[in-house]
């Protein structure tokens, strides 16, 4: 029996477990941090779930470190592999809209500050957008800049470009 054979018999050491514990108890603790419209889309037991909810009313950090070693133990049960690849789905999505909605606050302001350049622009790569209305949002929206105004029409602005990029694509 040689030296590999020897390593492949033995149980996890006592360390790797405890890794493998704390891996287990961090995926919890990001199921935890999400929202319930995004912990809706990750499949999961409805003990894991019930748990996960129970985590997100408590407030006392002591308890808080109770709850995630004993949502690791419900997951120690479990296989993680879907869990971590739903919940990467999840923040997946999430990065693009948060690189969607800076994509249209560029657009915004560009259309504010450039006028009618950018709008033709815009108009070129989105050819359903409604010109009219977003070159009277325009408008007002510079009006409001210029009067210290809130951005009631800028807002609108983003609105409205919004809808146009989410309808073309």
């Amino acid at each position: 029996m040689s030296h590999d054979d020897y390593e492949d018999d033995l149980p996890p050491s006592k360390s790797q477990r405890k890794r493998e514990m704390n891996a287990l108890q961090d995926l919890a603790a990001e199921l935890v941090k999400l929202s319930a419209r995004d912990l809706a889309k990750i499949p999961m037991p409805e003990e894991l779930l019930e748990a996960v909810e129970h985590a997100r009313s408590i407030t006392s950090h002591g308890a808080m470190r109770r709850q995630r070693q004993y949502l690791g133990k419900v997951m120690r049960h479990l296989d993680p592999e879907p869990i971590r690849t739903a919940l990467d789905r999840v923040k997946q999505r999430g990065i693009q809209s948060t690189s969607q909605l800076h994509q249209i606050e560029r657009w915004r302001d560009r259309i504010i500050d450039e006028g009618q350049e950018a709008l033709n622009e815009f108009s070129a790569q989105y050819p359903q957008a409604d010109r009219q209305q977003l070159r009277q949002l325009m408008m007002n929206s510079r009006k409001e800049r210029e009067h210290s105004k809130p951005p009631k029409s800028a807002r609108a602005l983003f609105r409205c470009l919004r809808e146009v990029i989410d309808s073309g694509e």
